[in-house]
Formats: C-alpha cells, sequence, structure tokens
C-alpha cells in the first residue's frame, strides 16, 4: 500500500468517513421495469448495481458499493478476482435495492417485474458505514454476501455451492454442519450440531445460502468477539476463524481453495484501489528485472509477501507469477 493511501486512509478514520472511490448518480434507468421508486444508482465494477431510494444518504450508498468492491476484489487492485463470477454477475444483471424501509410500497415492484438477479435487499435502518458488517448493527456484510453467492458462485460453481439437497460439496458439508439433512426444521437439533437455523420460513436452500454466509465472515473474522458469539450462539456456534477451521473441515477447505478466490479479508468500508501497472510489484512505473528480483525474494521469504505480486491470483506467489512478468516484459 503507498503512503499516498494510507495518508486517505488515516485522514477518513480522523474525519469520521470511510473512503470510498466511487460516483453516485442519478437514477436514469427509472423507465424501466421495477426500477422507477430509485433515485440513486452506482455500478459497481462494472458487474453489480446498486440502487437507492430517496431517503438514503450518500455515505449509506457508498458504504454499499465499497463492501460489494471489497468482497469481489479482495486484494483491491480494481479486477475482480474471479473473471468467471464477474461474467455470472454480469449476464445475470445483478442488482441490490435499497430500500427506504421494510414497509417500502416499491418492494412488490421491484420483485415482481425487475428481470435480473436479486439475491437480497438492503434497508437503509440497517446499514452503518461505522461498523462494516458487525452483527445486529451492519447487514451490509451479509446481504452482499447472498447476493454475489446467489447470482455468482452458485451458478458458476454448481457442483461445490449447488443448494440443493444431495447436489454440491458444501451441501453435504450443511448436512453434516446441523447434525443430519432436514427438508424441514427439526424440533431439536442433535447436540452435535453447530449450525441450528430454526428460522420456519426459511428452506433447504435458504438455509444453504444462510449457511455460506456463516463460514465466509467466521473465516474472515467479522463474528470473532465476546458480545457476537453471545449473540449468534442460537443459530451459529463457530464465531472465530480456529473454531470454523478445526470443526467445519470440509467447508473451511473450500473457502481455503485458491481457486474459487472467494474472499479471505473482511471489508473495512473503504475501497480505492491505485492505478497500477500489471506486473510493477516495486511500483516505481515500470515493469523491468528489478521486479522479477523482488518476485523472487518473496518465493524465497527474503522479502514480505504482497499481493501485488500474485499475477494470476491464485493466492501464492510462485514461478508463474515470474514467468507472467517477464512475458509482460517481453511484450
Amino acid at each position: 500500500m503507498s503512503y499516498m493511501k494510507i495518508a486517505v486512509l488515516f485522514l477518513s478514520l480522523i474525519l469520521g468517513q470511510n473512503s470510498v472511490c466511487y460516483d453516485i448518480n442519478e437514477n436514469y434507468d427509472i423507465h424501466q421495469p421495477g426500477l422507477g421508486s430509485f433515485t440513486s444508482h452506482i455500478q459497481v465494477l462494472d458487474c453489480v448495481d446498486i440502487y437507492a431510494e430517496s431517503l438514503i444518504s450518500d455515505s449509506k450508498i457508498l458504504h454499499v458499493a465499497a463492501v460489494v468492491s471489497e468482497l469481489l476484489d479482495n486484494n483491491e487492485d480494481g479486477i475482480v478476482d474471479d473473471p468467471l463470477i464477474m461474467e455470472s454477475l454480469q449476464n445475470l444483471n445483478a442488482m441490490i435495492p435499497i430500500f427506504n424501509s421494510e414497509w417500502a410500497s416499491s418492494q412488490d415492484d421491484v420483485y415482481d417485474n425487475y428481470s435480473g438477479c436479486l439475491g437480497a435487499a438492503l434497508y437503509r435502518n440497517e446499514i452503518n458505514p461505522n461498523h462494516p458488517g458487525h452483527w445486529g448493527i451492519d447487514a451490509t456484510v451479509e446481504e452482499v454476501l447472498h447476493t454475489i453467492n446467489n447470482c455468482g458462485h452458485v451458478n458458476v460453481y454448481p457442483n461445490i455451492f449447488s443448494l440443493m439437497p444431495n447436489s454440491s460439496m458444501m451441501s453435504d458439508a450443511m448436512d453434516i454442519a446441523r447434525g443430519g439433512q432436514f427438508l424441514e426444521i427439526p424440533a431439536n437439533y442433535p447436540e452435535d450440531a453447530w449450525y441450528h437455523y430454526n428460522d420456519n420460513t426459511c428452506d433447504y436452500e435458504c438455509m444453504a445460502i444462510e449457511y455460506l454466509y456463516w463460514c465466509l465472515v467466521s473465516y474472515m473474522g467479522v463474528l470473532n468477539d465476546t458480545e457476537t458469539c453471545y449473540g449468534i450462539s442460537d443459530e451459529w456456534e463457530l464465531c472465530s476463524p480456529e473454531l470454523f477451521e478445526n470443526h467445519d473441515v470440509l467447508m473451511h477447505s473450500i473457502i481455503d481453495n485458491p481457486i474459487y478466490k472467494l474472499p479471505k479479508l473482511a471489508p473495512d468500508g473503504n475501497y480505492c484501489p491505485e492505478s497500477s501497472i500489471q506486473g510493477d510489484v516495486n511500483q516505481d512505473g515500470l515493469v523491468n528485472i528489478l521486479d522479477i528480483v523482488v518476485t523472487v525474494n518473496m518465493i524465497f521469504q527474503i522479502v514480505q509477501f504482497d499481493l501485488i505480486a500474485d499475477l494470476n491470483q491464485d493466492s501464492q506467489i510462485n514461478i508463474l507469477d515470474v514467468i507472467l512478468i517477464v512475458n509482460i516484459i517481453l511484450s
């Protein structure tokens, strides 16, 4: 991270405002089916549209945009980490609506007429830019993950993330986490279950998408504080990364697998990627032998690991990244 970005983030902390590099636009799609109630619009990373109603403050709209960006572009280089997920979100016209309230009459129009993918919705009173993803305070991380997972991972990697019973590795993992396969909410979950959601309006597929959310935020450490652990214990017990890794071995292995490029770092509500040159590992504005030297030093752990050298985005720095730098230099 450059000194300039550090300075921007430090200043934003002092001023109590997050740094988010997006412009909020007027809703020019007001005459499109299902979009008539929204006044503001942001398209995030060319693949997710955020539409907000009139009472939603700019800070809340930008917070949602930042969280979407951080979860799709976890290394914050300005590029969606998984191009297959990006393509799916584009093809399905993924959208996150932000309504003035849970009783907004416009919801029926959106759900009845919008032809794209609606993985979840957000409401004005459940967005808090000062506490990204904090349980009971800010629902943004949860609803954004539901959207990305529903419109992205379930579609792109069905053998891994399909929501139907006996359809994927995740459905198998959830059956273990719930202490058995329950197509309906059981009267009592088995004592060895660590996922025991009991909302009777939530069917098996709903349970699966909620399960994926719990697993991801546990991995990222979002739930790792005493108050949150206590508050969610009636639904989910693995509130720390260590508990999740030790108990939910199958799902942890899926999230940890670099093939699926799932987010590993928790969003902080700041998103302002620097413009950089691919392969410019030492960030001197050039791609040359010096970048190869720095990358080799990272491989041998002579200098600290930096994701800027992970050119093929497989969460590793190795000879494949060196070859990519060489190809950039030769081209």
